[in-house]
């Protein structure tokens, strides 16, 4: 067996070195582009429907102003269309 010295030992120091350094940088970089796809991930949100109730009951309500003109919605349950076009 070849005996080591010390100039082959600092190379394979440094190599295997560079090699875990860059293999740490592509993990990062593999994270940070599956992080900056899946940003839905990192949100806490509720995980059935009891706790987002029970999450939301706690929220205070959105003040609106005065003025502000409130719209009605209607369902087409409220007001069925006809199945023919009719003229009106």
């Amino acid at each position: 067996m070849r005996r080591m010295t010390e100039a082959d030992r600092t190379r394979l120091r440094e190599s295997l070195t560079g090699n875990l350094l860059l293999l740490l940088f592509g993990c990062g970089v593999l994270a940070f582009l599956v992080a900056a796809d899946r940003v839905n991930w990192f949100s806490i949100r509720p995980a059935t429907g009891t706790s987002i109730a029970m999450a939301r009951s706690t929220e205070k309500p959105a003040e609106k102003p005065a003025h502000s003109f409130q719209e009605k919605r209607t369902t087409l349950a409220q007001h069925p269309r006809p199945e023919t076009a009719l003229h009106q």
